[in-house]
């Protein structure tokens, strides 16, 4: 193991500057300014650092330039001769929790380095934990947020320079944690460190004597550096798979499940591993952490391992309880894969309302997006978690995203609920919209208002502008373009004003723009056997098949399950007759998928089916599943629907 030692930053202080103002006029020399941070070679620095009596090379990086010499804080370093010791005393090991517990509190790399300066040394162990702190609070979307700042500090040379000198003398995990942590900080791949760093791992890998973990850790920084068909990548899965499963660790497990997830495991490749990994990671799910099994989980969403459903079950019921301890990734990680595999726990979404209930005002937007989200997908109709997210909204929505404030108010009208608050609940999102129309995608802005309209909450300040050619132009331009579904929400927009807002007096929907049919799109289908039970009871109710018509397209786009017509005095018509109609029953055959799940709340889409139909004329008749199911008999099901439909009448004979 390498004792890296940083107290005596300073001491070359004046050689640093002279080498710095040399490597200026080198670089301009070398390599002319091109918009990004400038490149060097090795050579150009070693050419400065001779003049400046220093020895040494330099890394090169592509996204990070390194300004000052490595070699400026040469004779830093005592070597203690512990490579390959593995073997620590207790009190060192007691002595470096401590310190990774201290570096993990450091939360910007200033106090990183801080508190790397403030030590005597460094093990190897110790400064690969510096690197993959830093990645953990620098690396956003994928990049260092300060390059210029981390290339120019002293300490981050001091320890990328003597990882290079003293490659063969660290461990096979501070090895590879380093590497793999230098390449998400985009340290240039080309240069002399991160080349001696492959080599030197290659070299390890090739003895065939790196444990599981370090394996894994090399194979996802080769996988961020070259992609998954990097030939190194399958060396690693032949040592991965020669090990026997049963003695892997959890964390272990996991790991494998992460390199696979990140390009390995594509086109189905390993999935043999993965069936034995699925079927051994079942009696292994209690011994997970919070961590790991949003790791797992998140694994088997990216991979779609359909056929792990009892692995994925248990993994969702034991993410109960690590829901208040999850962070706000992996909480996001487990929700979607309760999304993905269509998964639905009760007891999952008690401890969710438990939490967000507490937390939603502090929670981050984009993981209240999710929980509304895993809501609105399974048609849960949360009150505790819809109450908490209205309130949450009405003081927190300025510091939104548009997609979150979409995300977060279009499952009130999917699910077809108003809370409490709902006056100043959207009199806020008004007040979004009007500040930030513009900055709305068109086809978010659409499913926005259009949910709006679910819930009876009619958008008539902004309808002039979605019906203009100007955003269809746009709807248009962005996919999925003009699509059935967004014709039909246009539609159906277009309706609601003319139905529910006669004042409305804006721009009209053009009819090239308005849909035939609601059917699938805004309806649900209706179930085949819930409806052949009802139709056998109104042939028996109403003496002949005739009376009545099925799957009845409307004038106003909607479907009737079932229509029924009477006459002036109230008799049943024919279905085919047209003539002396003076009113339309609509019997609507409402099973399980038209409410919110396990619930009597319908949909927003149907609910506003209803309020449709009975504007245009038609006396609507629910037949809810929950009543119809309690009928034990052919004679209860037609005393049932003769109460429903001629609630007022006394039948003696049709």
């Amino acid at each position: 193991m390498a004792l890296i030692h940083l107290k005596c930053f300073q001491a070359c202080t004046s050689r640093v500057q002279a080498c710095r103002q040399l490597l200026t006029g080198v670089i301009h020399h070398f390599g002319p300014e091109t918009g990004l941070l400038c490149h060097y070679g090795s050579s150009a620095l070693q050419i400065a650092c001779s003049v400046t009596g220093v020895q040494g090379v330099a890394c090169k990086n592509y996204h990070m330039e390194l300004g000052n010499p490595h070699s400026s804080i040469m004779g830093m370093v005592n070597l203690h001769g512990e490579a390959g010791n593995h073997f620590k005393s207790n009190s060192k090991q007691t002595e470096e929790q401590k310190l990774l517990k201290e570096l993990n509190n450091c939360h910007s790399y200033e106090e990183i380095f801080r508190f790397a300066n403030s030590l005597e040394s460094l093990t190897d162990t110790m400064v690969a934990a510096v690197f993959q702190r830093l990645c953990d609070v620098e690396v956003e979307d994928g990049r260092p947020k300060h390059a210029q700042d981390l290339a120019e500090d002293t300490i981050f040379q001091s320890l990328c320079f003597q990882l290079e000198q003293e490659s063969r003398n660290l461990s096979d995990t501070g090895l590879v944690s380093s590497l793999s942590s230098l390449i998400k900080l985009r340290v240039d791949p080309w240069s002399t460190l991160v080349i001696c760093l492959i080599s030197e791992s290659q070299e390890r890998l090739s003895k065939g004597l790196m444990s599981i973990k370090d394996l894994c850790v090399l194979a996802e920084g080769l996988l961020d550096l070259q992609g998954p068909y990097c030939a190194v990548l399958e060396q690693i899965m032949d040592q991965v798979q020669s090990t026997d499963l049963k003695d892997w660790k959890p964390d272990e497990m996991a790991m494998v499940y992460k390199i696979l997830q990140l390009g390995v495991g594509k086109s189905g490749k390993y999935q043999s591993l993965l069936n034995k990994m699925n079927h051994l990671a079942v009696s292994h799910v209690f011994k997970l952490n919070p961590k790991l099994t949003s790791a797992v989980l998140k694994a088997l969403v990216v991979l779609d391992q359909t056929q792990a459903i009892p692995l994925v079950i248990k993994l969702c019921k034991y993410s109960i309880r690590h829901i208040p301890s999850f962070t706000n990734d992996e909480i996001i990680h487990v929700l979607e894969a309760f999304i993905h595999f269509g998964h639905n726990d009760p007891f999952f979404t008690e401890a969710l309302e438990r939490h967000v209930a507490k937390h939603a005002f502090t929670m981050h937007p984009t993981v209240v997006s999710k929980v509304m989200q895993y809501c609105s997908k399974k048609h849960i109709l949360s009150k505790p978690i819809f109450n908490a997210v209205a309130e949450s909204f009405i003081y927190n929505a300025d510091g939104f995203t548009t997609a979150q404030v979409a995300e977060q108010i279009i499952p009130f009208g999917k699910l077809n609920y108003l809370p409490p608050c709902a006056p100043s609940l959207f009199r806020k999102l008004e007040k979004v919209l009007s500040a930030r129309f513009a900055q709305f995608q068109p086809h978010m802005l659409l499913n926005l208002l259009h949910s709006c309209t679910l819930v009876e909450r009619y958008p008539l300040n902004f309808l002039a502008k979605v019906f203009s050619p100007y955003f269809l132009q746009q709807l248009q331009a962005e996919g999925p373009g003009l699509s059935r579904s967004v014709l039909s929400q246009l539609t159906q927009l277009f309706l609601t004003m003319a139905v529910e807002c006669p004042s409305y007096e804006g721009p009209k929907l053009l009819p090239k723009y308005q849909a035939k049919s609601f059917l699938h799109l805004l309806e649900s289908s209706v179930d085949i056997h819930f409806y052949n039970q009802v139709k056998a009871g109104l042939t028996d109710l109403l003496g002949a098949r005739m009376y009545f018509a099925s799957r009845v397209l409307t004038p106003y786009y909607y479907t009737v399950d079932i229509e029924i017509k009477l006459d002036e005095e109230g008799f049943v018509l024919p279905a085919i007759q047209n003539d002396e109609v003076s009113q339309r029953i609509a019997l609507c055959i409402d099973d399980q998928k038209r409410f919110c799940i396990n619930s009597h709340n319908l949909l927003g889409k149907e609910a506003i089916k209803r309020r449709h139909l009975k504007l245009v004329g038609y006396e609507v008749v629910q037949i809810p599943f929950f009543e119809f199911e309690l009928l034990e008999s052919q004679t209860d099901i037609v005393e049932y629907l003769h109460k429903k439909i001629f609630p007022n009448s006394y039948r003696l004979s049709w």
